[in-house]
């Protein structure tokens, strides 16, 4: 079942990665007492997330923490050491965004979020999306309806939203 607006997001172990450490931590901390934006992409260094999606948030970066933010992150079904070096490379970290990898696709599984394309060797990786979880609660939920491009998972579609 896809999460949906109101449901409470489940408690999975999670990597946040940063420039010099790799701590798993379990979601339900992460969330505690905030109001996070959560941008799930694919995968890093995929064309779509790369040059279209991050550069997005990170544009946007100021006036989504105008909006009420405490923290915005980038979830990826990947391995730390992929999302470090996308997180430097990407300027994501330069932008003060948190780098999540949910390598084994635990949380996206939960979620209902996963999808598989053997072709490209995606297993299990995560769809495009935005939302927005208030102390663990899912406040705006929004899917991507494409697949090549960021119509409404995008930092201006969550701007929107949130009004």
């Amino acid at each position: 079942m896809t999460i949906v607006v109101g449901n409470r997001l489940p408690n999975a172990p999670i990597l946040r990665v940063t420039n010099s450490e790799i701590e798993t931590v379990d979601l339900n901390d992460v969330f505690a007492g905030r109001r996070v934006a959560i941008f799930g992409m694919p995968g890093a260094f995929t064309s779509t997330c790369s040059r279209a999606h991050l550069p997005n948030i990170i544009g946007q970066k100021e006036q989504l923490m105008d909006a009420g933010l405490d923290e915005i992150a980038i979830l990826t079904v990947n391995d730390s050491f992929v999302l470090r070096a996308w997180g430097g490379a990407s300027g994501a970290y330069e932008a003060g965004l948190t780098m999540l990898g949910d390598a084994g696709s635990t949380f996206t599984k939960a979620v209902g979020l996963n999808f598989t394309v053997p072709a490209t060797g995606f297993y299990d990786r995560s769809q495009r999306y935005a939302l927005v979880v208030n102390d663990g609660v899912v406040e705006h939920f929004l899917l991507e309806e494409t697949r090549s491009e960021i119509t409404t998972s995008s930092a201006d579609a969550l701007l929107k939203a949130l009004g």
